[in-house]
């Protein structure tokens, strides 16, 4: 839009004063602003930020505090009307910084009224601060809240226009010491529900990345986020603000990210952990607080329990009758509800929503506090068990079923559509598949989960229906007919494949066998028949040969293989296992075979030589095993089972043996 001739002298004076700014030249703002008709309330950019609104957002303390002197007491009323496009007024921006606690003093003074001025979105300041996690702000603003005698005018304060109240926002946004504060300071905002329908624990409940148990650190950083140890306690946290301004330095640090950490390591790793610590230890409190004052699992649908009951029908094969879904089930009626990116609802219980999310210790808590819980049933008909399969969170799984009385309760419950605990291994919904492993592998995995909740359910319950008439047998091979195909290609490629690699290592081998190094005498006996290394040669040949040839026709069994579903479940993979290995040892063998060949030639050369080639010689052994490492790593957990079927078929000989005096006893009955 084209600016008026009037308009210039304006554009010029914004220009200056924006630039001062920018630099932070604190003396020419001041003497500019004098010459400006508002003085400190002069709007300076487009969004119709006044001088004032940037030095407070830019956090120019000392700027801040000269220019609110500069105004005069006629103009303390306009404060809470001089907003930006946001509608920010001078102390939202304010709210955002632990350094502006005195300007934030200096300004209530000119204007109380601007504590409950909201902005577009319904923010108060003290929101504003619970957002940004500044949590000396927070107690300052707060102490000023709570002077209001009006109840319900102070409890607008918590709210912004979309019901998301302060302890929302700070769990949100993670900053989990404020969160407690605002537990412990205004307690009636725990069960209070946002926009969405969630309290703060739901919301808790749904980030993983705040407890241990959603962290992936690895062996390395484990070990040091074990060895910190974390002095300050949080009771520091709780002081009234006067206090707190005296005991703290105003470094604008928000205990978000100045961590309450003794550091013995000044190092960045140390230091970064070292706030996740604390972050994690702060969440964790938190959730101790909340859960103790939540009791959302109480309520519990009823009506959508075990709508699968079966009926009998004849059989039209020879497997006798079959089990038939039973009445349909009236769907319950619900609201829209929000979904997040993986599928879990925003309406479930903080305990289903840990369960989703697998924050063990956060479901752990949950049922140590009240372990009634474990029998809560969604809207779904769905209990914990259900709510576990679903997502894959086994080890949540282990630990309801490891009781065998909650075993026997939750296993042979279905949901409002007939599910059974079988059919929630069937579906596909809210499971992502793990990239580290290939197809065949991940197929086998959940096989071997559908195999150990069959075990657990009762057995007619495999041949229980669903409300779409579906076993579920029946559902898991037509959800599972993609991954089942793709399994197979997998297989067929990384056989084809590797089957080259180990012919080509089996016509070196075999080669080798005749071209034996220094060559052979006129009788055809070797010339370094005699030397020690000679014998290492030849059996590292002969044994790369035979490793080789092993695993070209273990491959070949898996290529010719018709490659049925409940293959997949255990002979397949056996069998990739042992070609696999057989491939790495007869790689193994090979450099060996061609180190000792490079020692017999030169045989009288210095120690230091032999080593460097041996070395290097390993150096593809070493290549191969770092890239296969990953894969080999998930095919020997996925054969573990092999090996327990190797200790009953071979047992220990000190389980068998009998006792010295059973001996003697059964010598002495002989006649």
């Amino acid at each position: 839009m084209a600016a008026s001739t009037d308009s210039k002298p304006d554009h010029k004076l914004n220009s200056l004063l924006y630039d001062a700014l920018r630099n932070q030249n604190t003396k020419k703002v001041v003497q500019l602003c004098q010459k400006a008709p508002d003085g400190p309330l002069h709007i300076t950019s487009i969004h119709k930020d006044t001088v004032l609104h940037l030095a407070c957002y830019s956090k120019q303390r000392d700027l801040a505090l000269l220019l609110i002197r500069l105004l005069p007491n006629n103009l303390n009323q306009r404060l809470t009307k001089v907003k930006n496009d946001v509608g920010n007024t001078i102390l939202h921006e304010v709210a955002t910084s632990n350094e502006m606690t005195e300007v934030a003093m200096l300004i209530l003074e000119k204007e109380r009224k601007l504590i409950s001025t909201p902005n577009i979105l319904g923010e108060m300041p003290l929101f504003r601060a619970a957002r940004f996690g500044k949590i000396h702000m927070f107690k300052l603003l707060a102490d000023e809240v709570d002077k209001d005698g009006d109840e319900e005018r102070r409890n607008q304060q918590f709210q912004s226009r979309d019901k998301t109240t302060i302890l929302h926002i700070a769990i949100i946004t993670e900053h989990f010491a404020l969160a407690m504060l605002i537990v412990k300071r205004y307690p009636d905002l725990i069960g209070m529900k946002d926009g969405n329908n969630m309290t703060a624990l739901q919301h808790l409940a749904t980030n993983p990345s705040a407890f241990r148990s959603g962290s992936k650190l690895g062996l390395f950083k484990g070990l040091i986020y074990r060895c910190i140890i974390h002095l300050i306690p949080f009771s520091s946290i709780h002081m009234p603000f006067t206090r707190l301004h005296r005991s703290i330095s105003m470094e604008g640090e928000d205990l978000r990210t100045k961590s309450s950490v003794k550091w013995h390591l000044k190092l960045p790793i140390w230091e970064e952990l070292g706030i996740e610590k604390h972050r994690h230890d702060s969440a964790w409190k938190l959730a101790q607080e909340l859960i103790k004052n939540d009791t959302s699992w109480e309520v519990t649908e009823n009506a959508a329990l075990n709508q699968g009951k079966p009926n009998q029908e004849k059989s039209d094969g020879s497997s006798g009758s079959l089990l038939k879904r039973g009445r349909e089930g009236t769907m319950l009626q619900r609201g829209k509800t929000k979904t997040t990116l993986t599928g879990v609802k925003s309406d479930e219980t903080p305990l289903f929503l840990a369960t989703s999310w697998k924050i063990t210790e956060l479901v752990e808590e949950i049922l140590k506090k009240y372990p009634q819980a474990v029998e809560n049933v969604n809207k779904k008909g769905r209990n914990i068990l259900h709510v576990a399969i679903q997502y894959r969170q086994m080890k949540i799984f282990d630990m309801v079923t490891k009781n065998d009385m909650l075993a026997r309760r939750l296993a042979r419950a279905t949901d409002a559509k007939g599910n059974s605990l079988l059919h929630m291994v069937a579906k596909k919904k809210g499971l992502v598949h793990e990239t580290s492993q290939g197809p065949a592998l991940e197929l086998q995995k959940q096989m071997i989960l559908f195999e150990k909740v069959e075990k657990l359910v009762k057995s007619d319950f495999f041949r229980l229906f669903n409300h779409k008439n579906q076993t579920a047998q029946q559902l898991f091979d037509k959800n599972y007919s993609k991954l089942h195909q793709d399994s197979k290609i997998w297989l067929e490629e990384t056989s084809k494949n590797c089957t080259i690699v180990a012919v080509l290592i089996a016509t070196v081998a075999f080669t080798a066998a005749y071209t034996v190094p220094g060559g052979n005498q006129s009788s055809g006996m070797p010339v370094l028949l005699s030397k020690p290394f000679f014998v290492v040669f030849t059996l590292a040949d002969v044994t790369s040969l035979t490793f080789a040839l092993t695993s070209v026709v273990s491959f070949l069994s898996i290529l010719t293989s018709p490659f049925r579903l409940q293959e997949f479940k255990h002979s397949l993979p056996r069998k990739l296992m042992l070609a696999f290995t057989f491939l790495i040892l007869s790689v193994t063998m090979m450099m060996v075979t061609f180190a000792a060949t490079v020692i017999l030639m030169i045989h009288n050369k210095e120690s230091w030589t032999k080593i460097a080639l041996y070395s290097v010689a390993f150096l593809p052994v070493l290549v191969f095993a770092l890239s296969y490492s990953n894969l080999y790593a998930h095919l020997v957990k996925a054969c573990s089972n092999l090996f327990q079927i190797i200790q009953k078929i071979f047992p220990r000989c000190k389980g068998n043996r009998p006792h010295r005096n059973e001996a003697r006893c059964m010598s002495s009955s002989n006649p």
